[in-house]
């Protein structure tokens, strides 16, 4: 894919600098995260302000979701759940401004997401339960318990790769499209598209969190 024009990639050229256009578009949504919390929790009253209103809104769709998908005690998981969704969401919608690139539509940052759910399902689980944790990989009958759990590795090895692919697979598509729609016909005929792109945006969003959550929940869980 490439782009006729990327803003962060130029000032990589002028300064001599090699990091890729994934890493840095990953440093710009971290600073734009880090600058709206900053103005949203710098004054936070009993009557909000337009800043801190809106990501209370935010933040309580997230714990509902929790809430919902896991539980109460999934609630410990928010600040975890909520940063995951909140950098997804706003590296897929800078896709949207003209010489911005989202990082999610590059493997490599897919990918440190899914190691980051995957790594964390497995160590919440052990938390929570101990060596017991292994019961969840063993069945519930004993003598298949090798056999099973040959499968469950199998089937918790394929969930990283699950998640970085369907994210990656369409927000590298939408990419393409809109490309292609740009360099046909510049005007006009790619807003449809780009209005299908905050679609997907939130979509893809909300199918990687409530995967995570679903994930997390289940190593929550008694081993039956």
């Amino acid at each position: 894919m490439i782009h006729p024009f990327l803003i962060l990639e130029w000032l990589e050229q002028q300064l001599g600098l090699h990091f890729g256009p994934h890493v840095t578009y990953t440093w710009l949504v971290m600073v734009i995260l880090i600058v709206v919390a900053f103005l949203a929790s710098r004054t936070i009253t009993l009557v909000p302000g337009k800043t801190q209103n809106f990501m209370e809104v935010v933040i309580g769709g997230v714990e509902g979701l929790i809430t919902e998908t896991m539980g109460k005690e999934g609630k410990a998981y928010l600040p975890l759940i909520a940063s995951l969704a909140l950098f997804i969401l706003v590296s897929n919608l800078i896709a949207l401004v003209p010489g911005l690139y989202p990082p999610t539509a590059n493997l490599n940052t897919n990918l440190a997401l899914a190691l980051l759910v995957f790594s964390m399902t497995h160590i919440i689980g052990f938390k929570k339960h101990g060596v017991a944790y292994l019961k969840h990989f063993m069945g519930p009958v004993l003598v298949l318990a090798p056999l099973i759990f040959i499968i469950e590795i199998i089937g918790h090895l394929a969930r990283p790769i699950s998640l970085t692919l369907r994210l990656f697979g369409n927000m590298y598509g939408h990419e393409i499209v809109l490309m292609i729609f740009f360099a046909l016909v510049p005007f006009l005929l790619p807003v449809p598209m780009m209005l299908m792109g905050v679609l997907i945006a939130f979509i893809q969003t909300f199918v990687f969190t409530l995967l995570s959550m679903i994930y997390i929940a289940g190593a929550l869980e008694e081993a039956h």
